[in-house]
């Protein structure tokens, strides 16, 4: 039974602590619109995204009015390019993101994704085509996201897309200089990507999934942090068990949004999501909740524990509230969208190399890290190669989303804007060479722990 302290606690929540359903994610199967001709592909396209996520924007927006929270983005992904689109005959999928990108803008949802190949084990000739369009359709179009997933616990590692990777986004970078590099913010690469994840730049529509769902991405780090400001002194299994009481309050809001998008759109009901995904603002912040623990400033050994520890509380509280969790659920550390992280980062408490560490119990990876511009590909590549083994070995999502900045050294501030903040350069450790190590190529084999049957 709700009563009215529920009531009020919740209000509380939204008005003073920053809670908010961040995104409502429409997924949209593309495969029935498959044709050999790319111009027809893309009408099939943008009329099958147009006619399905026709009501999106609405339906959020009432609900948003009617039950008074916050629902900040509306979202869409769809099938991985790359497939829906092999039956293509052409060389450049830049025109199928276009289509997406004007379908986007016609229904007034902030981003969609999908623009995406899955090559854990292998590339097909769409996959091919799609990751060479990747720098110019990111420079070309304002909403379109894309990810290339290049491993998994039970295929390995594709190393020769590993290398391919560390050079797309230096093409991308430099095809949108003009706007900070901010194609690289709109692209991610994945180890054990999940087909069910409403958040971009990562989100594309699964396989495995009906031809349309409705997912929901929840927030809510400042709820997290207020709910432990009042617990000083307290010890380790106190704070644990008030983050999952915390996580399932706020994934019982997500859950309400889910259903009632559901039924006003006439869409199965996917999956919560149930990340605390932070924003540039004040009091939201996964750094801070780290630091109200005792940490003086992130990044101070003892960070990954906390970490840990709060990834797992969520994951547990919100399992309780709703029987559909699924996507990225935990904790997200993407340094320029965390006001704490961006702090932490400024005053050389943390460095690429314990964000690397503290990947290895989040929700995900290196994310919206900005880097000097003149960073080489073998580096990136490097780089990509470290998070896809955290994630290949620990049988956990990992992903990276870097952004070399042309002419931006260390020292310098970035600026992206809305949900994507701001960023100081962060250092990478590159007087060392990794080009012979990317150069191998092949795969690196699946480990041990693939072998589950």
């Amino acid at each position: 039974m709700i009563t009215i302290d529920d009531i009020l606690e919740t209000n509380r929540m939204i008005t003073e602590n920053k809670l908010d359903v961040r995104t409502i994610t429409m997924g949209i199967s593309l495969r029935d619109c498959a044709h050999p001709n790319i111009d027809k592909f893309c009408q099939n396209v943008y009329d099958k995204i147009t006619k399905s996520a026709e009501f999106l924007v609405k339906t959020g927006e009432d609900i948003e009015t009617e039950y008074g929270i916050p629902i900040i983005h509306k979202r869409v992904s769809v099938t991985p390019i790359a497939i829906a689109a092999d039956a293509c005959k052409t060389d450049s999928y830049v025109p199928v993101a276009e289509a997406m990108d004007r379908a986007a803008k016609e229904i007034g949802i902030n981003f969609i994704g999908g623009f995406s190949a899955l090559v854990e084990k292998g590339f097909t000739h769409g996959d091919r085509v799609l990751i060479n369009s990747i720098p110019q359709a990111l420079a070309t179009t304002d909403l379109v996201c894309s990810s290339v997933n290049l491993g998994s616990t039970k295929t390995g590692i594709n190393m020769d897309c590993v290398r391919e990777m560390g050079e797309v986004v230096k093409r991308t970078a430099e095809l949108t200089r003009d706007q900070q590099a901010l194609g690289c913010a709109k692209l991610v690469i994945f180890c054990n990507a999940p087909g069910d994840n409403p958040f971009m730049a990562g989100a594309f529509h699964g396989v495995s999934e009906a031809d349309k769902v409705v997912s929901v991405g929840v927030s809510g780090p400042g709820v997290v942090k207020h709910a432990l400001e009042d617990l000083k002194g307290a010890d380790f299994t106190e704070i644990a068990e008030t983050i999952k009481r915390t996580a399932f309050k706020i994934t019982r809001v997500g859950q309400l949004v889910a259903r009632e998008a559901s039924k006003r759109l006439g869409v199965p009901f996917g999956i919560i999501d149930l990340s605390l995904a932070p924003t540039p603002a004040v009091g939201d912040s996964v750094a801070r909740i780290i630091e109200e623990m005792g940490i003086e400033s992130c990044g101070a050994p003892g960070t990954t524990a906390a970490l840990a520890l709060l990834n797992d509380a969520v994951k547990k509280g919100g399992l309780m509230a709703s029987s559909h969790v699924g996507g990225l659920s935990g904790a997200f550390i993407p340094v320029s969208e965390d006001e704490g992280m961006i702090h932490a980062v400024s005053e050389g408490s943390l460095s690429i190399e314990k964000l690397e560490a503290m990947t290895c119990v989040c929700s995900v990876g290196l994310d919206m890290i900005a880097i000097e511009g003149d960073t080489s590909a073998a580096t990136i590549s490097g780089i990509i190669a470290d998070e896809a083994a955290i994630g290949m070995i620990n049988n956990k999502t990992t992903a990276v989303r870097v952004i070399p900045v042309p002419g931006k050294k260390v020292g310098d501030m970035v600026e992206f804007g809305g949900l994507l903040g701001y960023c100081p350069i962060v250092p990478v450790r590159n007087q060392y060479s990794s080009e012979a190590f990317i150069a191998r190529g092949g795969r690196i084999p699946a480990p041990i722990r693939s072998l589950t049957n």
